[in-house]
């Protein structure tokens, strides 16, 4: 479990970030390019401790890992 608020905002943005890729086409070996690129880009700003990205890294992946996180939530209109 993340307990640090800014690993916490990290984790918020990068999960958001891949339901709208999802949303938008993309699929999972987009995804996955896409968070190897933004822990990368995390390791080399020093933004957070070695640590913490590790354990963010973990997070996201179980969270990318879980399908339930992709269904398609929009509802479907009806057209009578």
């Amino acid at each position: 479990m993340l307990q640090d608020t800014q690993t916490i905002r990290y984790y918020q943005r990068l999960s958001d970030g891949l339901v709208e890729l999802w949303n938008r086409g993309y699929r999972f070996d987009d995804l996955r390019l896409f968070l190897d690129g933004y822990l990368s880009a995390l390791r080399h700003s020093n933004a957070l401790e070695t640590f913490q990205i590790h354990r963010l890294e973990e997070e996201v992946t179980r969270f990318l890992y879980d399908r339930s996180n992709f269904d398609n939530t929009e509802t479907q209109r009806d057209f009578r």
